[in-house]
């Protein structure tokens, strides 16, 4: 039990590191926080400063959410507890003690935690990702569709009524967090990927 709570701790304190707003200060970009959508992850990131600092963001915000996953399972821990850490890590991305609790949508995160409870889960959200966002070149509606098949790709690939719960909760946060991109998205003014506005 010990070794449980000091692993969710722990992976809230991983998730609470912002990439974004340090691969952007390293390079030498703007604060990705005070332009665009001003949300510290990989797609505004790519406005503020770049591919390079976008895809650092990106693999960086994933391997929050995996590594911390990937240990609780290595430990042998139960699913009950490798989802707690999953949503801990999550939780840390979309509110971090860091930041004032003001993080991101919590996208690459959550699917680094899905790989990391079960690989297939994770590489079937991606690809959900990635085929709504080259399809439309909107990476909200990409996420969105993620969020609704998640839960499902959850529960076909393992049966466990937890980790879906689990997915379920972090997909509803995500939507929640997509609010003002769910309007621009029915309005038809959503930015997309790429886009220098």
């Amino acid at each position: 039990m010990f070794i449980a709570i000091l692993l969710i701790i722990a992976a809230y304190l991983l998730g609470s590191i912002s990439t974004a707003i340090i691969a952007c200060r390293l390079l030498g970009a703007t604060d990705p926080r005070t332009v665009g959508s001003r949300n510290p992850g990989a797609t505004n990131v790519l406005r503020a400063g770049g591919r390079r600092a976008a895809g650092i963001t990106f693999f960086g915000d994933v391997l929050k959410g995996l590594v911390p996953v990937l240990v609780a399972r290595g430990l042998g821990l139960d699913a009950s507890v490798v989802g707690a850490v999953a949503m801990a890590a999550f939780c840390g991305h979309v509110f971090p003690v860091y930041y004032g609790f003001k993080g991101g949508k919590g996208v690459a995160t959550g699917l680094g935690a899905l790989c990391g409870v079960h690989a297939l889960v994770g590489i079937s959200a991606f690809a959900t990702w990635l085929l709504v966002a080259g399809t439309t070149r909107l990476s909200s509606l990409a996420s969105l569709a993620t969020c609704l098949m998640a839960p499902v790709y959850m529960l076909m690939m393992t049966g466990s009524a937890w980790l879906t719960w689990v997915t379920v909760i972090m997909a509803a946060i995500i939507i929640m967090r997509h609010r003002s991109n769910i309007s621009q998205l029915l309005e038809g003014s959503e930015e997309k990927i790429g886009s220098s506005g």
